[in-house]
């Protein structure tokens, strides 16, 4: 089912804000310009209004209705699109004064989710936000639509327009369900593999347009779509990286977060998120250039307390940093490095910071192995790093990077 049409010709579109004092509203109305123009629209202005709450039929006053009615009709506005949750009554009563068509945030950033979708999961998590949004805003045509008959054989309770859609969605959303749930079971599958194989993860979060594709791309050669866009990357990417001690992980790219993100989305998304909540480490990723960079993190460490992600070491990454001319004050934080994923600067304390909050199933030493064991080194090499080895007249002496579980064979032979 196609919940929103692909236009060629780019929609000019109005910007709306209600002011009710619940949020900053300057700054939710600049990230909705940049979400309008990640949706591939044009936002031609903005128009807002301080109200104590939402008017119930039309969302704006009457006169600040009339204000947007005949702004559109001069700027010949194709689209307008509000800054919160509108009722399906508010969009018909808003669509029927202005004749142009409306959407709502939440309808907005479905869309781009359904544009970037391209894995099968991606596309059938979108799906089923879409579903799961529209479903309370289908309303029945009236009489019009019902299937009840008149004449013999079509008399009964018979079901209206209005219910057979509902029952369809419903039907719909069961196997998108039952769909994601075998994704899910396969994405598990490899996270316990990977848990058996010791594979340490480490995963990039942030708000989004934060440079988390490009410093992917920099430190694995990933190849993933890096734009200046708000949810350039939507599906989750893994790519190995080798550390400078020799110690590999796997590093993982992850959707991007914004801030009054509704909750459905972030339900629809849960599967793909757990993939920063398994994590190892995290690394909080941040534009330090943005005015808002500190609410940019906090939006992302609340997220990531809702995920359970309260004892998992998070470095907050504060990237871009070649675009800022003076010297980046310390924002905070537990651990943060100053990066520029674009040049490079920096990504060395980064890597540096990764292997300082390594788990402790990893170690480094140096052992001394005799001669009649030296079948270990081999073991070594295969379960974890070698970084030197040389012959000593007492043994083979190894300085190494060995799991946990590897301990046991090797721990009588430590030097240090």
């Amino acid at each position: 089912m196609e919940l929103f049409e692909t236009r060629e010709k780019t929609d000019r579109a109005l910007l709306v804000c209600v002011d009710t004092g619940d949020f900053d509203a300057e700054s939710s109305l600049a990230e909705l310009f940049e979400l309008t123009e990640s949706a591939g629209a044009e936002p031609v202005a903005s128009i807002s209004q301080k109200l104590e709450r939402y008017e119930t039929a039309t969302c704006v006053g009457s006169g600040k209705l009339t204000e947007i009615k005949e702004y559109c009709e001069a700027e010949e506005i194709d689209l307008i699109i509000f800054d919160c949750e509108l009722t399906p009554t508010q969009i018909r009563n808003i669509e029927a004064e202005t004749d142009v068509r409306v959407i709502d945030r939440t309808t907005l950033i479905l869309d781009i989710f359904s544009q970037r979708a391209i894995s099968k999961e991606g596309k059938l998590q979108v799906e089923l936000a879409q579903l799961k949004y529209l479903m309370p805003r289908l309303t029945g045509k009236g009489i019009a639509l019902s299937r009840l008959g008149g004449g013999i054989g079509t008399r009964g309770p018979g079901e209206t327009k209005l219910e057979t859609d509902k029952r369809h969605i419903r039907r719909r959303m069961e196997t998108l369900k039952e769909q994601l749930r075998d994704v899910e079971n396969h994405r598990n599958e490899l996270r316990r593999r990977r848990e058996k194989n010791s594979v340490i993860t480490v995963a990039i979060v942030g708000y989004t347009n934060a440079g988390k594709s490009t410093l992917m791309n920099y430190l694995t050669d990933a190849g993933v779509l890096a734009e200046n866009k708000l949810f350039a990357t939507l599906d989750p990417t893994s790519r190995s990286l080798k550390l400078p001690s020799g110690v590999t992980v796997m590093l993982i790219d992850t959707v991007g977060f914004v801030r009054r993100l509704p909750h459905h989305l972030v339900e629809a998304f849960k599967s793909t998120l757990e993939e920063a909540a398994k994590a190892d480490i995290i690394l909080n990723v941040c534009d330090i250039s943005s005015e808002e960079a500190s609410l940019h993190l906090k939006v992302t460490e609340d997220l990531l307390k809702e995920l359970g992600c309260g004892e998992t070491p998070i470095i907050s990454v504060l990237n871009k940093c070649d675009l800022v001319e003076t010297e980046v004050e310390e924002i905070r934080i537990n651990s943060s490095v100053k990066i520029s994923a674009r040049t490079g600067e920096g990504v060395e304390n980064l890597l540096t910071a990764i292997e300082e909050n390594l788990p402790v199933r990893v170690k480094r030493l140096k052992l001394l192995i005799p001669f009649a064991n030296a079948s270990l080194v081999a073991e070594i090499r295969k379960t974890g790093t070698l970084l030197s080895e040389e012959y000593t007249a007492e043994g083979l002496e190894v300085e190494a990077i060995i799991d946990e579980k590897f301990w046991h064979k090797v721990r009588d032979y430590v030097i240090e």
